[in-house]
This record gives C-alpha cells, sequence and structure tokens, in this order.
C-alpha cells in the first residue's frame, strides 16, 4: 500500500500517485520546534532585556524550552519510512539541504540552552555537591547524586561574588546569542514550506517570518499555561499533605497574577504581529489574484473555512486577544485563553501543512485528510492521534525529571543570574 493511502480521501479530478503524504507528524514537526523558540524567546526577555517581573517565568521557561528540544525532532523521525536514517541529518549536517542545515542549527541551539543552564545553575550544583563530598557513610542514593552533581560542576566550585559576576555575564551573552538561533531554528521551517515552488499555497517569503513569530506565541503560552497548572497542583498538594500552621505564605501562593499579567502583555505583542502577518499574506493574495488563485480561493472559503476562519483566526486568535485585553485578569480566564492561543497555532500550522496538500496538481480535485483515531496497526498509530499525542506528552516527561536536577520552583535554591 503506498504510504498516505490510508488516510487520503479523494475527490473529483486527481492524480493517481497523489496522496496526502505530510500527515499530522508533519503538522506536530513545526509546532514543537515553534514551542522550544517560544520557550527561548520568553526566558530571555529577562536576562537580556532584564524585565525583572519576568524572573521567575524567565528560569521556567529555559528548563521548559532544554525539555521541548528533545521532542522538537521526534516528529520527523517517527514520520520517516526508515526512522534510522533520521540520525543521518545530525551526523552529516550541511547547508545545501533546509532539512540537512536541521543538524548545524539543532546543535548549536542545544549548545546554547546548555551552556546556559549551566552558568544559570552551577552554584547550586557546587553547593549540593560539596555536602555530599564530605559526607563519609553515603548511601546508594546519595551516591548516585553525588556522582550526578559532581559531573554537572565540571571541577568548577568556586563560587565567589566575583566568579558569580562572570557567570551573569556569560548567561545574558547566551541569551543574547540563542535569540536568532532559536528564531532561525524554528524559521527554517517555516522557509522548507515557502521555497516549494510546486506548491501555490506555500510559495511566499512571508512563511518563515509567520512561522516564527507565531511560534513565539506558542511557545509564551505553553509556558504560561504550564506554570499556571504545575503552581496550582504545588499548592494544592502543600495544603494536602501540611497543617495550615506549617505551611509558609511561599508554599501556599501558587501562580501569582502579576507574572501572569505581565507576561500575557508579552504574549499579546506577539499575537499582534503574528495576526497581521497571517491577514497581510492573505490580503495579498488575494489582491494579486496570481496563478492558481482561482483552486486557492476554493480551498481558503469554502474547503477549509472552518479550519481557518473559525478554529484559527476566531477561537484561536480573536478569543483569547478579547480575553486578555478585558480587564481583570484572572489566572480561570488567563488559562482559557492560553489554552486557545495554542490551538490557534496548532491550526496555523494544520493548516499550512494538510491545507497546502488539500488540492491536487490538476487544479480540478482536492484531497482530505482523515487522521486516523483508532490506530489497527504502527503505521496508522503513529501518524494518527496516538502519535501526535505521544509525541505532545513527551517534553513535560522530560521536564518533569530535568526539573530534579534544576530547581525551577525550589525558592531556596538561588542559581546564579537571580
Amino acid at each position: 500500500m503506498v504510504h498516505g493511502e490510508l488516510w487520503t480521501l479523494k475527490e473529483l479530478f486527481v492524480y493517481p500517485n497523489e496522496y496526502i503524504y505530510w500527515s499530522i507528524q508533519i503538522v506536530m514537526y513545526p509546532f514543537m520546534t515553534g514551542l522550544v523558540a517560544g520557550a527561548f524567546v520568553l526566558s530571555s526577555l529577562y536576562h537580556v532585556f532584564g524585565i525583572k517581573e519576568l524572573k521567575e517565568m524567565a528560569r521556567f521557561a529555559l528548563v521548559f524550552s532544554f525539555a521541548l528540544l528533545f521532542a522538537a525532532p521526534m516528529p520527523i523521525v517517527l514520520h520517516l519510512q526508515h526512522p534510522f536514517r533520521g540520525i543521518n541529518v545530525f551526523m552529516t549536517p550541511h547547508f545545501t539541504s533546509a532539512i540537512a542545515a536541521f543538524g548545524i542549527v539543532f546543535f548549536s541551539y542545544g549548545a546554547i540552552v546548555a551552556s546556559e543552564l549551566w552558568f544559570l545553575y552551577r552554584k547550586h550544583f557546587v553547593e549540593v555537591a560539596l555536602p555530599l563530598k564530605e559526607k563519609k557513610d553515603k548511601g546508594l542514593l546519595e551516591w548516585i547524586k553525588f556522582l550526578i552533581f559532581c559531573s554537572l560542576t565540571l571541577g568548577v566550585y568556586d563560587i565567589s561574588e566575583e566568579s558569580l559576576k562572570k557567570d551573569e555575564k556569560a548567561i545574558k551573552i547566551l541569551a543574547a546569542v540563542g535569540i536568532p538561533v532559536a528564531c532561525f531554528l524554528h524559521g527554517y521551517a517555516g522557509f522548507i514550506f515557502g521555497s516549494v515552488k510546486a506548491n501555490a499555497l506555500w510559495m511566499t517569503p512571508l512563511m518563515p517570518v509567520i512561522f516564527i513569530m507565531s511560534a513565539i506565541v506558542s511557545g509564551i503560552a505553553l509556558c504560561m499555561l504550564t506554570y499556571i497548572i504545575v503552581m496550582e497542583a504545588r499548592k494544592i498538594k502543600v495544603k494536602s499533605q501540611r497543617k495550615p500552621w506549617m505551611m509558609s505564605l511561599e508554599e501556599v501562593k501558587g501562580a501569582e497574577i502579576g507574572v501572569i499579567k505581565i507576561t500575557a502583555k508579552y504574549l499579546i505583542l506577539f499575537m499582534i504581529f503574528a495576526i497581521t502577518l497571517e491577514l497581510l499574506d492573505l490580503v495579498f493574495r488575494g489582491y494579486t489574484a496570481v496563478k492558481h488563485w482561482d483552486i486557492l480561493r476554493t480551498v481558503i472559503y469554502q474547503k477549509d473555512f472552518a479550519n481557518i476562519f473559525l478554529l484559527q483566526y476566531t477561537l484561536g486568535n480573536l478569543v483569547p486577544f478579547i480575553l486578555f485585553l478585558i480587564p481583570g485578569l484572572t489566572i480561570r480566564r488567563a488559562s482559557i485563553g492560553l489554552a486557545l492561543a495554542m490551538m490557534g497555532v496548532f491550526m496555523m500550522r494544520w493548516n499550512v501543512v494538510i491545507g497546502g496538500q488539500a488540492f491536487s496538481l490538476t487544479l480540478s480535485g482536492y484531497m482530505e485528510y482523515i487522521m486516523p483515531l483508532i490506530p489497527h496497526d504502527w503505521e496508522t498509530f503513529k501518524e494518527g492521534l496516538g502519535g501526535a499525542v505521544g509525541i505532545f506528552v513527551m517534553p513535560f516527561a522530560l521536564f518533569w525529571i530535568i526539573a530534579k536536577i534544576f530547581p525551577v520552583f525550589d525558592s531556596k535554591e538561588k542559581p546564579a543570574g537571580h
């Protein structure tokens, strides 16, 4: 059976060898890389531009960006018919191909984030490693913890004030360098689509910029929503395990509405940029009415009308925009707006990837992607709902593990740079 035949529905005049080859995993690929870039940009708002209100959120976003980084290439690996060939992108990176360049950008960005995390938490590593180093009778778990944190210090135990100031300077430099690299990490995904001359919907120089702006929106929204959920969950956990007189105000407070409000302002700013660019592209296409506009118009205004104008623009852009602009923002209203904003970005990716394949090269037929919901083999699992959910859940599991080493929430730990 031809790849894509399982989930493609054809209508009118379509070539026999035409199918929806790029499925949900190729929708998840730019969506996940966008989350990586957006989370890093959010962390850099504090480290580079010194916005002190985002101090706690910046630390959270940087660690989350590192967790998301490992999940970013997984949709491509799952989508490959020979997944073990995916390692070639990382082992033989070069700039003669946009996909092959991913290896260079991915490793460069990974090195920047890892280095920034090391400088940010170096003091914490030393403060954990030194007492364990001096302890004589260590248990098995203490030995494991000792080996991990001693390795993470890289043999540098100097935590003097002068040394920590150098760490802060290094953090600022790495964050500043990391912003364009993070944007390039996701912008090249838009470049891949924008450079496909055979597809009229994708062929636009605005595609990389649209991808970058919407990526920042999705990354900030995911970090804010995860921050709210985790902080509220911690508050509930503390209240259920301790007596009222045993709890401090720091442990009970949960998500701070002040942090959410200031972060929401930057989210709104990037939402304006993203929406403006998308509408500009749509208006420009309609005004110029270049070749293939007739088939594109039927896809945009008829076939995918609900996906584009109802789910993406109305529910995914307009509604959260209004929710954030109404005075008196609450945690509950912010959570709804953040979830809708992420859905809007996901629908944008869906409409680009799936919508771009919806019309036949005959310009007289259409194809519809029927995503497999209940898998009956490995192919329908990885290219269906199960594979997409698995990819989305992966960074949360990684974040939970990484947060054991990098104390994102522990107020008693004060890493360098904070």
